[in-house]
């Protein structure tokens, strides 16, 4: 169950911070609406995930694949370029996380 809590808090968090363009620096009021519930939720799960679950893989897993996920939602839905440094980023960022993961299993 904890790791329901933990893709609910990505998705949460994925959307909430996809809505921040949209909020126009929060001057738009149904967007921050929906930025700022997405968030409040999304630490809510998060805090029910890392019961269980080692908080610096957690952590690392929320913000490692809520990163991977913004990056390639920035490119389908908003033009942004995905580019060579961006990829070897997000590798990076995901080898980060398997290696943390892979450590927090052996304990």
């Amino acid at each position: 169950m904890p790791y329901v809590f933990l893709i609910a808090a990505i998705a949460f968090e994925v959307f909430a911070t996809s809505m921040l363009k949209s909020t126009e620096g929060f001057s738009r009021l149904w967007p921050t609406v929906a930025c700022l519930a997405g968030y409040t939720v999304s630490f809510l799960a998060l805090s029910q995930a890392v019961k269980e679950v080692p908080v610096g893989v957690a952590y690392a897993v929320w913000s490692g694949l809520g990163t991977a996920a913004i990056v390639a939602i920035g490119a389908a839905f908003l033009g942004e370029p995905i580019t060579l440094v961006k990829v070897a980023g997000i590798g990076l960022i995901v080898a980060g996380v398997v290696i943390l993961n892979l450590g927090g299993a052996a304990h």
